[in-house]
């Protein structure tokens, strides 16, 4: 088995951190705070907490209400974090790591979300700001976050050998 580098190792770290902190900002929508009952709360400015079930592929797009668009949507994506977890496991570079470990996360998050209840759980809403037209979620945002972090990594000057 081939060894893993600390940034491998920081980057599972990471992913593991967005796979919590997603699921427990789930529960405590769906289960303590109880959202779904509530559709929508206004919290502060722009922002809302608003109860959207997403059977999409990103941001609602490509709606899957097949019970067999679900599960092929989540093994694509179990696919997808193997194969970046992969990629992870020779990281050598600080951004390529946060941005795999991120990406992840975010995608295993919500594929637990598909199994558990057929569809993702969003819920955080900026839609009053105008121009942001989508509801989201934790797991969405690390995936968000970690493509621009990828991208960032892919602009850096080689460094000469």
């Amino acid at each position: 088995m081939k060894s893993v580098t600390k940034l491998g190792w920081t980057a599972y770290a990471l992913a593991a951190f967005v796979i919590v902190a997603d699921q427990l900002s789930k529960h405590w929508i769906l289960f303590v705070y109880d959202l779904p009952s509530r559709f929508s709360v206004p919290i502060a400015g722009p922002f809302s907490l608003t109860m959207v079930w997403n059977r999409g592929v990103s941001f609602g797009l490509f709606r899957a209400d097949a019970d067999l668009v679900r599960w092929l949507l989540a093994a694509f994506s179990v696919i997808v974090a193997i194969v970046l977890a992969a990629w992870a496991r020779k990281a050598e570079r600080p951004f390529m790591a946060v941005g795999l470990g991120l990406v992840i996360g975010g995608a295993l998050g919500n594929v637990i979300d598909r199994i558990r209840f057929g569809a993702v759980a969003d819920f955080l809403d900026f839609q009053r700001l105008g121009f942001f037209p989508w509801v989201f979620n934790v797991a969405d945002s690390a995936i968000t976050i970690g493509v621009v972090f990828l991208l960032l990594d892919s602009m850096r000057k080689e460094s000469a050998s």
